[in-house]
């Protein structure tokens, strides 16, 4: 690697009485009223900084990312995340901009599955398939929050009880989940889950990044390493048919860095990316899941996860959509590196199982990691 393409972050230990994007603080956590739901339930968004340049804000509703602000190569921060500035339009529906999925993500064949012999029938919600936890699913439920900050990180934990039959789910489901903004510039996310009964459980959050800004067009440009050499294939419905086959020779190859644009109009039929990448994390200890690049700006973000999966999304449907400041974001404005479990995996006996038996907890992590390249 030479000198001048070396990560800010491996830089910040020269920098003395500071970071390499400017100043240095201890990190901080405040909250605030984001607004009131329709019952006059109020909203809080608590706003972590790390002290070094970076911001994130995080509301109870949906346990959503609502901002996450980065410096550039020149210091300079903006915010890398789609959404809204008000509670409003997340009421009303949206893509799921910054949300925490349950209680499983990605899709479910037939909108049911088989557990102990016994058949749970879920909502239908994606034709006649499931999605993202169905109707109301963890996305539309407000979390109960609780922050804290130390010397290296601020932090929100954010807690919710998923009750038994919710969404045609098994069991009283506890779910823990903790952001993390940390003087290493990483936006940590730990999950945990336990349950009464045997369920299966498949988190995930789906941001969507644009390195640029949020407003900065497409992310056709942007620069993706994923370090799969495997995907599983899927049928015109999204549903994994079961394979595995390699990403080399096909528009799914970033194993060496390539422009997200560089293949994407070979994906006619879904219209851009919305693959799952076979990764090769152990289960316990976050492994590199990707890399991507924006030229322009210098931002580089890592992917770390424990998860076996994650799913590339590039807004494939995205139209005029409004957003933060005015904005108004198109197809492809954003990605989203949605790690988890694989779709339908509770129907695929071959694939890592979602299932949590009762009792015991269920641990996840998934890590953003910042830095710029000159």
């Amino acid at each position: 690697m030479m000198p001048n393409m070396i990560p800010r972050w491996l830089m910040l230990g020269c920098a003395v009485g500071g970071s390499a994007w400017g100043a240095t603080q201890l990190p901080t956590v405040e909250g605030a009223d984001f607004g009131r739901t329709t019952d006059g339930t109020v909203i809080e968004i608590y706003t972590l900084r790390n002290g070094r340049g970076i911001t994130a804000k995080v509301m109870t509703y949906g346990a959503i990312l609502v901002e996450l602000h980065v410096p550039d190569r020149q210091g300079q921060p903006r915010d890398v995340v789609l959404g809204f500035d008000q509670l409003a339009p997340y009421l009303k529906g949206h893509p799921l901009f910054g949300a925490t999925v349950g209680r499983f993500a990605n899709r479910i064949g037939g909108a049911q599955f088989v557990l102990n012999g016994q058949t749970y029938r879920l909502a239908a919600n994606n034709g006649k398939n499931h999605i993202h936890g169905g109707r109301r699913g963890f996305d539309k439920q407000i979390w109960k929050a609780e922050p804290f900050s130390t010397p290296s990180a601020a932090g929100v934990r954010l807690r919710y009880n998923s009750p038994d039959g919710e969404e045609g789910y098994p069991g009283n489901l506890q779910v823990t989940l903790t952001y993390t903004l940390t003087v290493d510039n990483e936006l940590r996310l730990d999950y945990e889950a336990t349950s009464d009964k045997d369920t299966i459980v498949n988190l995930t959050n789906h941001s969507y990044f644009n390195l640029g800004g949020h407003d900065n067009g497409d992310v056709l440009a942007h620069e993706l390493q994923i370090f799969a050499d495997f995907y599983t294939p899927s049928d015109d419905a999204l549903i994994p048919t079961g394979e595995i086959h390699f990403v080399k020779g096909t528009p799914l190859d970033f194993t060496q860095p390539t422009p997200i644009g560089a293949r994407i109009k070979e994906l006619a039929k879904t219209r851009g990316y919305d693959h799952n990448f076979v990764l090769k994390s152990d289960g316990v200890t976050p492994a590199l899941g990707a890399r991507v690049y924006e030229p322009k700006s210098g931002r580089l973000m890592e992917m770390w996860t424990t998860e076996p999966g994650v799913q590339l999304y590039t807004a494939n449907h995205m139209n005029n959509q409004p957003g933060k400041g005015g904005a108004v974001y198109q197809q492809h404005q954003g990605f989203c590196l949605e790690t988890q479990h694989f779709p339908d995996s509770i129907n695929k006996p071959h694939f890592p199982s979602p299932i949590l038996r009762a009792g015991q907890i269920k641990k996840t992590t998934t890590i953003f990691k910042f830095a710029t390249r000159s």
